[in-house]
Formats: structure tokens, C-alpha cells, sequence
């Protein structure tokens, strides 16, 4: 969000008060070009709360698939995160609540993710949502038959994509096949 003079206020994932969340809200200011995509992970993982940095954990594949794909000149590291917004890219998360995997939030953490993610859409009114992670894309939107891909839901004007997960434990998709999935997003935004 933005403040004063254009700068940057992290908004707290998750919303609520004070203590919440773990990892800021990254999201384009006035200063910044509109937002084309707001990328939404599932939670912050132990590394990703350690260091205050999306996608941190060594092994993660956000980062890679993200420059592969187009979306970044250059292949930014977890603690260059601050460029995104100048590229009109935001980041957020559907939980706060850090944790090893995120097999371990209850459905009724993931509904309530959902639920504030269709608040801050409202606000910040990205062109496209890609929320990272089919499984929790399907529990917080109530969609249990999603697939990867362009979704028919919209949230307002805002259209959903939903990518697989990143993680190096999620052996079913290799760098090059999420880059190309992220590559798909990439080219409907930019149509």
C-alpha cells in the first residue's frame, strides 16, 4: 500500500492487528506502474519468516520461473523483492501464519485467505490474481475442481490464474514446466 510521498507501507499478511502477519504485503504505490499481476502464495514458510523475504527457502522455484517466464529482466534473488513493484508486480500471501508446509493449515485458514484476498483485490484492483498453489486455490475459493490455468471466476475486474507451487517438494512440476505455466500467465497479461 502506499503512504505519504509515494512510499511503500507494507500491508500485514493476513490482515488484523499488530503481530499477524509474518511477511509484508509487496504492493505497487502510486509511484509504481498499475498493478498487472498480484502473485498470492500459499503461507510463509520457516525460511521466508526468518528473513522477512517471499519465497525464500533455498530449493523454492518462484524465483527462477518467474525470470524464465519473462516476468523479470534478471533472476532476482528473495532479498530483491523490492523490485517487483516497479515492474508492476505485487505479492501477498492466503495465510500469515508461518509454517514447515503448508499441509499444515486447516481448510478454515485457507476460506479466510480467500476471503482477504478478495478484499485487497477490491482495493488494489490488479489486472490478474495468480494465486500460487492449485490445492490452496481450490479450498479458499470453494473451487475443487480447478485445474492450472485461467480460471472462469473473476473477482470484480481482476481476472485468476492459478499456478502450481513452486516448492522443491512439489515434485509433479519441474522448473522448465512452471516457467512455461508462468510464461502462459505472462502472455495474458501482456494481451
Amino acid at each position: 500500500m502506499a503512504g505519504a510521498a509515494g512510499a511503500r507501507v507494507p500491508a500485514v499478511a493476513g490482515g488484523g492487528g499488530a503481530g499477524v502477519g509474518v511477511l509484508p504485503d509487496l504492493l505497487p504505490g502510486p509511484a509504481d506502474p498499475p498493478a498487472r499481476v498480484l502473485f498470492c502464495g500459499i503461507n510463509p514458510g520457516m525460511v521466508s519468516a526468518a528473513t522477512g523475504h517471499h519465497f525464500a527457502r533455498p530449493g523454492n522455484r518462484f524465483w527462477p520461473a518467474l525470470h524464465r517466464s519473462g516476468f523479470t529482466p534478471t533472476l532476482l534473488r528473495p532479498d530483491q523483492q523490492s523490485v517487483l513493484p516497479s515492474l508492476g508486480l505485487g505479492l501477498t500471501n492466503l495465510v500469515a501464519r508461518a509454517t514447515a508446509r503448508a499441509d499444515e493449515l486447516t481448510a478454515d485458514e485457507l476460506r479466510a485467505g480467500g476471503e482477504r484476498l478478495r478484499e485487497l483485490t477490491e482495493r488494489l484492483r490488479p489486472a490478474w490474481l495468480a494465486v500460487v498453489g492449485i490445492t490452496a486455490y481450490r479450498t479458499a475459493f470453494g473451487r475443487p475442481k480447478a485445474v492450472v490455468g485461467r480460471q472462469d471466476e473473476r473477482l470484480g475486474d481482476t481476472s485468476i490464474w492459478a499456478l502450481p507451487n513452486p516448492s522443491g517438494l512439489n515434485a509433479h512440476w519441474t522448473l522448465p514446466t512452471l516457467a512455461d505455466e508462468f510464461a502462459r500467465l505472462r502472455a495474458a497479461a501482456s494481451a
